[in-house]
């Protein structure tokens, strides 16, 4: 089956977007589901809170900003727990005590990328903050997660430092809201059709096997 041309797939989300947490497990699994179909994978970055300080802010204060009170958002986090765990993933929302401005996870995503590593290093980086409530704002969290899957802590430690790759970044999430992005997970297929939402796995195979489908043909024509 390698003569089919590959069907490129951008996934726009952020790591501390607990939707996307659950959307990268389903694509997983509906890219499973499809062995035949050759598939590029792009992790592109989005801010869920661009209002969020480079520094971050207490998970307090963030919550009460968004929903209202802490209160207000733990009705909302049951859903979510359970919906994590239905695909295996832990949440613990109670664990989270800082929230992140996620510009440095997605210079760190983009660095793994070069090592073909970028799904690896956006999944660490979710399972520090949705499982563990780690702080993606500590320097030393990030530099333990780029070693953790390989890359050369000193050498993230010195690039962290740097403003290196902090425009491309932001203009890639920029390009994502200008294409009418709004909310996260959202997967676009062959840079024309996008689905929005944390869907099924079986649905986003479904959409995959169809897209590749499309193109395959006009290629053929």
């Amino acid at each position: 089956m390698s003569d089919l041309k590959p069907l490129k797939l951008d996934i726009v989300s952020d790591v501390v977007c607990p939707w996307c947490y659950i959307g990268k497990r389903r694509i997983e699994d509906a890219l499973a589901l499809v062995p035949d179909v050759p598939v590029e994978v792009r992790w592109r970055p989005f801010f869920l809170n661009s209002w969020v300080p480079r520094e971050g802010i207490s998970r307090e204060e963030y919550l009460t900003a968004k929903f209202g009170s802490v209160e207000a958002y733990k009705g909302i986090a049951g859903r979510v727990v359970q919906a994590a765990g239905e695909e295996g993933l832990s949440y613990h929302p109670e664990l989270v005590r800082r929230q992140p401005n996620t510009i440095d996870c997605h210079r760190l995503i983009h660095w793994a990328d070069q090592k073909g590593k970028a799904a690896e290093m956006k999944q660490r980086l979710m399972e520090l903050y949705f499982r563990d409530g780690g702080d993606l704002t500590d320097v030393n969290v990030l530099v333990q997660a780029a070693a953790d899957i390989g890359l050369d802590a000193e050498d993230v430690r010195t690039r962290l430092a740097t403003d290196e790759d902090v425009e491309l970044i932001a203009s890639w999430a920029q390009e994502a809201s200008d294409k009418g992005i709004s909310g996260v997970p959202t997967f676009v297929f062959a840079q024309k059709y996008a689905v929005s939402g944390a869907q099924p796995a079986e649905q986003l195979a479904r959409a995959i096997r169809q897209v590749s489908a499309e193109i395959n043909a006009q290629a053929a024509e």
